[in-house]
């Protein structure tokens, strides 16, 4: 381990296609982990910068929850700004619209899948803060759509900027840029953990399960209680949950679409990660270890006697 790390835990200095440096370190999915970069690389960038940019990856549930609650408490370290990303097909989808039909308007379906985004909305408010979303855009979103969704947030409070950067590059996210500044200037939020330490995991679990996913209460499997038990005797119990679930619903079941509520959380395991500073919840069948599609993507590339690469893209 010492072997591999002795590089591997330096954050590592990349660029993007535009020459805006950035750090690459750390970042396991938010799903199964806490889902944000290192202590490490957060630190050294706001050394070197005037602002930061770093993302707490899947829903807002997952990755931003995680980071108020793991990461920022831990590190004092607390956002002065919080970007929320959306997209008009996810929305779609989110009201009842079958993949295959996602590239057709339909403002009846958006309407009713706003519901997923207003909920994650909701939630960021619960950190203090009020976020900036950014709509991602597809090229087969219609401008009646775009619209829509910005009209929707305003009617929240909130600003919703598109976004163009996978077609444009820099180009294409001048205006979420200068909105996330201004609301850097403004300094309104007021940003803030969800919970205290100190209360019991499963009251940790409850508040999430009722503040975050919409559940009205949380069940524990006979396996689950024995592994707050020890945890709890071990002298663990005063650390942050870190719950690991589908990120295709803000609930633990991934055919709860929308903005689920009233159900019942299961959590089927506890596991302790003292190391990393938390107790990760497992909620459902989840595999917590990435896994592989069925024909990795290695499969299909070479290096032919020339020396030119193929296959990486």
């Amino acid at each position: 381990l010492t072997l591999l790390f002795k590089d591997a835990i330096k954050p590592n200095l990349v660029q993007t296609l535009e020459g805006t440096p950035a750090f690459i370190h750390g970042g396991p999915f938010a799903n199964i982990a806490h889902g944000c970069n290192s202590v490490m690389a957060t630190k050294h960038a706001l050394k070197l910068a005037d602002i930061v940019v770093t993302e707490a990856g899947f829903g807002a549930d997952l990755g931003a929850e995680k980071f108020f609650d793991i990461f920022a408490k831990k590190t004092g370290i607390f956002p002065s700004a919080v970007v929320l990303v959306a997209t008009v097909r996810a929305l779609k989808m989110h009201g009842g619209v079958a993949k295959d039909d996602l590239n057709h308007e339909n403002i009846s379906a958006l309407s009713a899948g706003f519901a997923n985004l207003k909920a994650h909305i909701l939630n960021l408010k619960k950190f203090g803060v009020t976020p900036v979303v950014a709509v991602n855009r597809f090229s087969s979103d219609s401008q009646k759509e775009l619209q829509l969704v910005i009209k929707l947030c305003a009617g929240l409070g909130v600003q919703a900027v598109v976004s163009e950067g996978w077609a444009k590059g820099g180009k294409g996210c001048v205006r979420l840029a200068r909105a996330v500044v201004e609301k850097i200037l403004l300094g309104d939020d007021k940003p803030h953990a969800l919970y205290d330490d100190m209360l019991s995991i499963e009251d940790k679990l409850l508040r999430l399960a009722k503040d975050i996913y919409g559940a009205k209460r949380v069940t524990l499997t006979a396996r689950a209680k024995c592994d707050l038990q020890k945890i709890t005797d071990w002298g663990y119990g005063a650390l942050p949950v870190c719950v690991a679930k589908t990120q295709n619903s803000i609930s633990h079941d991934k055919k709860l679409l929308g903005a689920p509520s009233g159900y019942v959380f299961p959590i089927t395991e506890l596991r302790l990660s003292a190391g990393a500073g938390f107790v990760v919840a497992i909620s459902g069948a989840m595999m917590t270890m990435p896994g592989l599609p069925k024909v990795p993507a290695a499969e299909k590339i070479d290096v032919d006697d020339s020396g030119n690469i193929s296959g990486l893209f």
